[in-house]
């Protein structure tokens, strides 16, 4: 996956190459030269009449010389194809770690692309002299001892709880939209819209996806007994629908609700006007889709309690998640660590959570860090910002052609309005981070080069060569590819929301966890559950692409020590401990009265 193992691979495919070559050119001089002697060890001129004497005499040795030959080519031949293969994907044509089939022709071997070749430089040699010093800025740690006064405490029962009502009005059906991470908000919102509707919540389903091929249902991803228990005193939530309801035809009976039936961002008086009438009236609702569509404000403050309960106590994945989770994570810190008292591992691992005998064994083997990286800078990604990365030619039409085919309204919306240049949306903080740019924030950060590195989802765009200078500078990167065996993940493979889950987890339980777009539902949601469950000591690095594409902009000029100083600044000011604004999402920004208490 890394550089050197790249180059060790190739050197090897190249000692077998050069050792083939040589041994079929030794045996093809020994046959020959036994060949040319006569019976008293002699060489025979072979001339005249002798030439054919010699050749029924030795036919055998010659044709065997061939076939054998040519079976050594046809080894090379094989053994240099199975080699080549291996890049920082896998096979040419294989499933990415969301489960989607990828196109061949996105892992061609592609030219190695460095928009920042001078700072890339300077990020090395400052990475070599810091190998063997003290490190001058620790950001393994949280910056801000405030993080730490902030507790868990959406689970507790307060005198205003709601509570589940003595009668039900009607039952809810979700059909939930998306990947894992866009499902698990719906889920959450739909039990906030049951109980503001005092509503029975039928266990939320999954829409099947062409984009995401998963079929996975509620109970293939988390556990129903413990979320049904732990809401039990908040919302009626029932397996199915009764028999007399499952007859109905729900869209011809106009119970059928649509995203374009509610706004984005509802507010509760939405739902009393649009939604009761109709669950009053037909007993049953149900909503199709149902993406980000209940707002953060104004909500009332037990609804809000209610959303944090689901998400952080409610929903716990299943065994079996939590058991290969586990493993990763095993292999990542390369042996079993102690996590007792670790709320975040033993509320995402359960009774997986690895454990060593003492602490003091934890100590005499090291603490084994690792930082989780989200790098999204999927094909998709990439090709939606319409920003230049630097491939020349051959990316810009690459990115066209992809456009056309997968956002056509973004294509017409382009031919209605004035063009904004690739330069102007780069200094306006609208590109993606490219692998480079991550590896070059991680370096002026003072993270060494032996750091160990997760990288969650591992679609990047461009493969091994456009992830190159990021493991030029960072070699220990590894993926739940790399970590688990093919057995170990043959229940999770072709299900994408699965996989997923492993990524939420090991992201989530890391020593530090780095994201290169806050937009990003995984991200989004990861570093809520470190705030939550964090204590104080699970640091997330949050870059602010506008200031970064700035710093970057010198890269002619500006100088290593420069740099450094400007980018730590960046990631020290979104660290900074806040109180969850008006309208931020509660999942992402839990520090609020609604889901934690400040001592």
């Amino acid at each position: 996956m890394s550089k050197n193992n790249n180059n060790n691979n190739n050197k090897s495919v190249l000692r077998l190459k050069d050792y083939r070559v040589r041994s079929s050119d030794s045996l093809s001089k020994v046959v020959l030269l036994h060949s040319l002697k006569d019976d008293s060890g002699k060489f025979n001129p072979c001339k005249g009449g002798n030439r054919h004497t010699w050749f029924r005499r030795n036919v055998k040795p010659v044709a065997f010389m061939f076939v054998l030959t040519a079976f050594m080519f046809l080894l090379d031949s094989v053994m240099v194809s199975v080699f080549g293969s291996i890049n920082f994907h896998g096979s040419s044509s294989t499933r990415n770690s969301d489960g989607r089939e990828e196109d061949s022709v996105a892992h061609k071997e592609r030219p190695i692309v460095e928009m920042y070749g001078r700072l890339l430089n300077l990020a090395s040699s400052a990475l070599a002299e810091e190998e063997f010093k003290q490190e001058s800025l620790n950001f393994w740690e949280e910056p801000y001892q405030e993080a730490s006064k902030w507790t868990p405490c959406a689970d507790k029962r307060y005198p205003t709880s709601l509570g589940k009502p003595g009668e039900s009005d009607g039952y809810i059906m979700v059909s939930a939209n998306g990947g894992l991470n866009q499902q698990r908000v719906a889920i959450c919102n739909a039990v906030a819209v049951a109980s503001l509707l005092n509503a029975t919540l039928v266990l939320p389903k999954f829409l099947y996806s062409n984009v995401w091929k998963d079929p996975s249902q509620f109970g293939d991803i988390y556990q129903e007994d413990y979320f049904m228990r732990t809401l039990k005193d908040d919302v009626h939530i029932v397996q199915e629908l009764p028999l007399h309801l499952k007859s109905l035809d729900i869209e011809a009976i106009g119970s059928l609700i649509t995203d374009a039936d509610i706004v984005k961002e509802a507010k509760p008086i939405d739902y009393v006007r649009t939604v009761l009438p109709l669950l009053m009236k037909n007993k049953v609702v149900h909503f199709l889709g149902f993406g980000n569509r209940l707002g953060f404000d104004p909500l009332p403050p037990e609804l809000q309690r209610l959303r944090c309960k689901c998400n952080f106590h409610a929903l716990k994945f299943v065994s079996k998640i939590q058991e290969v989770a586990s493993l990763l994570i095993k292999r990542i810190r390369k042996f079993e660590y102690h996590a007792a008292e670790r709320q975040l591992d033993k509320q995402l691992l359960g009774d997986f959570t690895p454990s060593i005998s003492s602490k003091e064994d934890y100590v005499e083997r090291g603490s084994s860090r690792y930082l989780a990286l989200h790098l999204r800078f999927e094909e998709d990604m990439v090709a939606y910002s319409q920003c230049d990365f630097g491939g020349g030619e051959h990316e810009k039409k690459e990115l066209e052609a992809y456009r056309e085919v997968h956002f056509p309204l973004l294509i017409e919306r382009l031919k209605n309005s004035k063009p904004v240049s690739p330069s102007e949306l780069r200094k306006l903080g609208k590109c993606p981070l490219t692998p480079e740019e991550a590896a070059l924030v991680l370096a002026a950060l003072g993270f060494k080069r032996g750091t160990y590195i997760y990288l969650a989802g591992s679609r990047i765009y461009g493969g091994s060569s456009r992830m190159h200078p990021f493991t030029n500078l960072y070699p220990n990167l590894v993926t739940k590819e790399t970590l688990l065996t093919y057995n170990e993940l043959a229940p999770f493979r072709n299900f994408s929301s699965r996989l997923a889950a492993l990524d939420f987890i090991a992201c989530a339980t890391s020593d530090v966890f780095a994201m290169t777009d806050s937009g990003s539902q995984l991200s989004s949601l990861v570093s809520g559950f470190r705030t939550y469950y964090g204590d104080g000591h699970a640091p997330t690095l949050r870059p602010n692409k506008k200031r970064l594409a700035a710093i970057f902009s010198e890269n002619s000029s500006i100088g290593w020590t420069t740099f450094e100083d400007r980018v730590r600044k960046m990631i020290e000011e979104g660290q900074r401990v806040r109180v969850r604004g008006s309208g931020r999402s509660i999942y992402r920004q839990p520090r609020c009265p609604e889901c934690m208490c400040r001592s």
